[in-house]
């Protein structure tokens, strides 16, 4: 059943369920004054969420509006195409030029339904490294070795590989299809200050997203010399993710990148 809207939001009309979520509850829904709108029913606080689709916005970022939110219902504009995977492309770089003085974020958040730290530093080897690998080296699924290997990577070739001394631009974090609405919208976002380069080495995978918004990326700001090496170590984040939420099936294409980089 939906939820009681927050606020001083008018009565819903009508709703029906949306599906393609694994995490919240989500419903289409017409309110009284005609108004379309999204409504989540969050296993987190959903707070977090809003403020990561405010700092999004301000940054230039076509988000939802948030209508509303309380402790675990979040009300959002619904939004709809015209896909224009070039703009998107476009504004995903004027949401990586808000720079600030360190990468992480005023407070953690959640990958998927897992905690995201986001203990800020300057120096973003250390930051990727100590909060972004180590805490998922402990999933039930990866292998003792694989974990050693990487545990290895994150006492100095990782370091290394990754110390190019990069702007803190502000991420939308969770980057793939899935979080697109119609090829123009951004939505669930777990952001924080980071190398772009991660947002873009997630993007391209599973599937990638399509040429139109790479093409229309790099035009706006190309990416740093070689961005190509780097690349296998910045997926390994979200690979590990993957393994612990849903298990053994990612685990090769982990080892895949640790192979690829001779750790």
């Amino acid at each position: 059943m939906i939820p009681n809207l927050p606020g001083n939001l008018p009565a819903v009309e009508h709703s029906a369920v949306l599906g393609g979520g694994s995490i919240c509850d989500v419903w289409r829904a017409t309110l009284a004054d005609g108004t379309d709108v999204v409504v989540k029913r969050t296993p987190y606080p959903a707070q977090v969420e809003a403020d990561g689709l405010a700092a999004l916005r301000d940054a230039g970022g076509p988000v939802p509006a948030v209508l509303g939110v309380d402790a675990d219902v979040l009300v959002l504009e619904h939004v709809a195409g015209p896909a224009d995977w070039a703009e998107l492309g476009r504004a995903v770089a004027r949401i990586h030029a808000d720079t600030g003085d360190a990468f992480g974020w005023h407070q953690d958040n959640l990958i998927g339904s897992l905690p995201q730290a986001n203990d800020q530093t300057e120096h973003w080897p250390a930051f990727y490294a100590e909060q972004r690998i180590r805490p998922w080296l402990g999933a039930r699924a990866l292998p003792a070795e694989v974990a050693r290997r990487l545990q290895r990577a994150c006492d100095g070739p990782l370091l290394d590989l990754l110390d190019t001394n990069p702007p803190a631009s502000l991420v939308h974090g969770d980057l793939w299809s899935g979080n697109v609405v119609d090829g123009r919208w951004l939505i669930d976002p777990a952001v924080c200050r980071a190398d772009r380069e991660l947002e873009l080495a997630f993007a391209d995978l599973f599937g990638g997203l399509p040429a139109a918004f790479t093409q229309a990326y790099t035009d706006a700001w190309p990416l740093a010399p070689g961005w190509q090496q780097r690349r296998p170590a910045l997926q390994l984040y979200h690979l590990l993710v993957h393994v612990e939420l849903f298990g053994a099936g990612y685990v090769g294409s982990v080892v895949a990148r640790v192979d690829a980089l001779g750790w």
